[in-house]
This record gives C-alpha cells, sequence and structure tokens, in this order.
C-alpha cells in the first residue's frame, strides 16, 4: 500500500474509532491540493470524496489527513462508520496545480480533471478518469452542476492532472 493511501486509512480509522485526530510523525515539506476518494470495496459505492484545489495545509502530510477525516463525514452521505472500515477502498489523488484553458477541447477525460469557475466565485470540480465520464463536454456539465452553475452561464475553465494512489 502507498504510503498516502495508508496514512489516508489510519487517519479514517483513527477518527471513527476514537475521535483522535493523528499527526503525521514524518511529514514531507511537499504542498499539494489533494483529494481523498473512499469507496466501499463490496459494491464499489462513493461513501466520501473530499479534497482541496491547492494546498491548505503546512503539508501534503497534514492535507491528506485533514481530507481523509473530512471525506469520512462527507455531507452527502452517512458518517463511515466503525462496522464498516473493513470494507472501505481508499485513495488519494495528488493534484498538479490547476491551469486556465480556453475551451472542453482541450480537456482529455482519462488525463485531466476540470474546474468550472463562475464569475461570482461558484467552484465545481471532477477529477479525471471517473468511470462513465469519457466526453469533455459531460465532464464539464457534471462540474458546471455541482457548481450550482447554468449551461447558459459564463465560465472560466481550468485543467489538471493528479497522480492517483490506489489501496489495491
Amino acid at each position: 500500500m502507498h504510503p498516502y493511501v495508508s496514512l489516508a486509512k489510519y487517519a479514517i480509522e483513527s477518527f471513527v474509532e476514537k475521535g483522535a485526530i493523528i499527526v503525521e510523525e514524518n511529514p514531507e515539506n511537499k504542498r499539494a491540493g489533494c483529494f481523498v476518494s473512499i469507496h466501499k470495496k463490496s459494491s464499489k459505492e462513493l461513501r466520501g470524496c473530499i479534497g482541496t484545489i491547492l494546498p491548505t495545509c503546512k503539508n501534503l502530510s497534514a492535507e491528506i489527513i485533514n481530507n481523509a477525516i473530512s471525506a469520512c463525514r462527507d455531507s452527502r452521505f452517512e458518517p463511515i462508520e466503525k462496522n464498516e472500515l473493513d470494507d472501505l477502498d481508499i485513495s488519494v489523488d495528488v493534484l498538479s496545480e490547476p491551469e486556465p484553458i480556453t475551451s472542453p477541447k482541450l480537456l482529455d477525460t482519462k488525463k485531466y480533471g476540470v474546474i468550472v469557475k463562475a464569475k461570482d466565485g461558484r467552484t465545481g470540480l471532477l477529477l479525471p478518469d471517473l468511470e462513465g465520464v469519457d466526453d469533455p463536454m459531460y465532464q464539464v456539465a457534471i462540474a458546471r452542476e455541482k457548481a450550482g452553475v447554468k449551461a447558459n452561464e459564463p465560465i472560466f475553465l481550468y485543467r489538471f492532472s493528479v497522480k492517483r494512489y490506489k489501496e489495491s
């Protein structure tokens, strides 16, 4: 198991079992935005996915810990409970810095995630290489929906790549 995934898993288990927020003993100096995604192994059902576009913590280890704890309490789902811990599949996506683009034609859904931003600041993000998302226009439409931005509203587009680390 990759150390990033192991760290996220430990943070989730410590929080769910004991209410404890861990502190990384050997943090690295790297800073980056990241997302922690939690699925059920048995059904592949999403149980939580929370992240940061840009770094908000002093290092990537702290970013992973914060996002892992937030993902297990993702408001779209019931909080993760102790009896679910053995059935969780955890991944950590470390994001590159977003770059502005002028058209969805500059997206590749397998390679790039997308950020949609409205003039008033509403922002939606969709990670790359998601099952069922094979068309850049569909990718942008999902990100618009997540941000609450209507199809006729002007937007700014950004793309980013990720390094995805999985449990298995």
